[in-house]
This record gives structure tokens, C-alpha cells and sequence, in this order.
């Protein structure tokens, strides 16, 4: 009886996880690469036992390498199914410098492995949620800061200006102005950008 299925768009449900040991069961998708989400959820034959739940890995295995797995997230018997954005997880893995194979050149695999480990509650690892305040803070200070610098590496002082009658100038000031202005308001209001 299945535990565990799987629901790729366009494909038919995946219930063939393998066992690896009593907590570690495992499923293969083929042909992943154009995939952007998985959904994972309890089949409903056979419940976590009391105190647990399961914890969702997700790796694209390399048949030079150990494999590089990446938490997803979790699913329980209060939360029987949860859906898993992996579109970007293949390309961190590709550019990750600290992976196993930084001196070499790794075949990519174009099928991918989702893993799940029984575990009790209290070691579930919870994913910060892409909604979090603080990964937007951090996403626009670090955008802003890619601005300014790109802005600043065209910057000429007045005297070097060569007259252009086709282009638009914005003194320097004006930019930086908005900038002291936005992180003021993000720091005030992650959200504010949203209204």
C-alpha cells in the first residue's frame, strides 16, 4: 500500500516510492527539467505514526557525485499535502561552487529524486516562506544597492559632460534621493510597495 504520492503537472500520479530504510522512502522523475512544481501528499492508506511527520528533500542526482539534496519542506497528518516550487532548484544546484564536484565537470541528469524522511515533529525543518518581510527587505536593499552601483559606473562630473541633444540627464543627487527615500519607506513598511 502506498504512503506517498506524487502530482507532476501533465503526468500521471506517482505513488512508487522506494524504501531506502524504515524512514527513508524515495521517488524518481523523469525528464524534469521544464518542471516548475511538485506536489507532495499522504496517499491517506497508511498515517504518520503519532509525533512524526515527513520531511521533503528534493535532488538532481549526478551519477559522478553524491547527491546534493535540498530541503523542501515537510508534510504531515494535519497538512497531508504541500505543493513545492523547484523550478530554480536545478540551476542553484548547477552554480552551487561548495558542491562536491567544483573542480570537475558534472553530467547533468535530467531526472530528479524526491525524498522523504520520517522524522519526529520536533526535528522538522520549516522552509522560510518566499513571503517572509524580510527576504523582501533583503531582496530590494541588495536590488537597490545593484542599482546605484550600476548608476554610479556611468557617473561624470559636469566638466567631462560631452553635450548629446538626444539624451536625458538626472542629476545624481535626484537618484540618490529615491534611494535614501525607498530603503527609508522599506525599513517603515516591508510591504509598502505593494499598495
Amino acid at each position: 500500500m502506498a504512503m506517498f504520492g506524487l502530482i507532476v503537472s501533465g503526468r500521471l500520479v506517482q505513488t512508487e516510492f522506494q524504501p531506502i530504510s524504515q524512514t527513508q522512502f524515495l521517488t524518481t522523475i523523469t525528464d524534469a527539467d521544464n518542471i516548475n512544481h511538485v506536489v507532495v501528499f499522504l496517499t491517506g492508506a497508511i498515517p504518520f505514526p503519532e509525533g512524526t511527520a515527513g520531511q521533503v528533500f528534493f535532488s538532481w542526482p549526478d551519477p559522478n557525485a553524491p547527491p546534493n539534496w535540498q530541503i523542501l519542506g515537510h508534510i504531515s497528518n494535519s497538512k497531508p499535502s504541500a505543493i513545492f516550487k523547484i523550478s530554480t532548484l536545478k540551476k542553484l544546484h548547477e552554480m552551487d561552487t561548495f558542491s562536491s564536484t567544483m573542480f570537475g565537470q558534472s553530467n547533468i541528469c535530467h531526472n530528479a529524486q524526491i525524498g522523504i524522511s520520517i522524522e519526529p515533529l520536533m526535528n522538522i525543518t520549516e522552509v522560510p516562506s518566499p513571503s517572509n518581510p524580510q527576504s523582501h527587505i533583503t531582496f530590494a536593499q541588495k536590488m537597490l544597492e545593484n542599482f546605484m552601483n550600476f548608476v554610479l559606473s556611468y557617473s561624470v562630473s559636469q566638466t567631462n559632460m560631452v553635450p548629446d541633444p538626444t539624451a536625458t540627464y538626472v542629476p545624481l543627487s535626484t537618484v540618490q534621493n529615491w534611494y535614501t527615500n525607498f530603503e527609508r519607506r522599506l525599513a517603515q513598511n516591508p510591504n509598502f510597495w505593494k499598495t
